[in-house]
């Protein structure tokens, strides 16, 4: 049960209250389950791994994006962690406290900010990463290897599409694209695996009648075995 709700009581909420309308109930559930697993993931890093290592999930993307790029404009961070820039700052100044992160400004225009990886940092990813990995084979362990190839290349499908669209529009608007960083191929998702920012939780959850019931993913993600349990970092 995820809430006051559990997944049945909230389907036959949905069921009688959008019984009349002429929707597609298959991109519904879809993509509702998508969310309520995205948010029940989130939890569970954060419960375990992350929690740990002192960080919440917004600071460990955030600290991934630089990571993985060395260092790149505060910006761009946001953009690839999904936050808005007030909330990455209030993100950096933590990982800064910790000595993961450093901010400089840019020699050619001052009002540009920079976020470097520390030395620190880097060894912190090094140590860290594999525990995360741990934790996402855990996730998915309930799913076939070819069924794990076929929802990672699915999902990287979606976020193409709506990624092309954003894109499009910022052009059409003269904005200045987001940059976005390439996911690697499905055969190799689970070796090099990067988190993608998560949508914030919502409460619905469906699946379509022709599917087969299936357990809240709120029950099925649990403690990892190969990880104690952790404390919430604090935001």
């Amino acid at each position: 049960m995820s809430g006051r709700h559990t997944l049945a009581e909230t389907e036959r909420a949905v069921s009688g209250r959008l019984g009349g309308l002429q929707l597609d109930f298959a991109a519904m559930a879809a993509v509702q389950n998508l969310h309520r697993t995205a948010s029940a993931i989130r939890n569970h890093f954060e419960q375990t791994v992350l929690g740990e290592a002192g960080l919440s999930w917004t600071g460990f993307v955030v600290l991934w994006v630089t990571w993985i790029w060395d260092s790149l404009e505060t910006r761009d961070a946001a953009e690839e962690a999904g936050i808005s820039k007030g909330t990455l700052t209030g993100v950096v100044k933590t990982l800064e406290s910790k000595g993961l992160v450093r901010r400089a400004s840019l020699p050619a225009d001052g009002r540009l900010v920079l976020l470097h990886i520390t030395p620190a940092g880097r060894q912190l990813m090094l140590r860290l990463f594999p525990k995360v990995n741990a934790t996402e084979v855990y996730t998915v362990s309930p799913l076939e290897p070819a069924d794990i190839d076929h929802l990672a290349g699915s999902l990287h499908r979606i976020l193409t599409h709506l990624e092309s669209g954003r894109t499009a529009e910022a052009a059409g608007a003269g904005r200045r694209p987001a940059r976005t960083t390439e996911a690697p191929s499905a055969t190799n998702l689970r070796a090099t695996a990067a988190p993608i920012p998560v949508p914030a939780p919502v409460t619905t959850a469906i699946r379509p009648s022709r599917q087969a019931p299936v357990a809240d993913p709120a029950i099925r993600i649990s403690r990892s075995p190969a990880v104690d349990d952790g404390r919430r970092a604090q935001r």
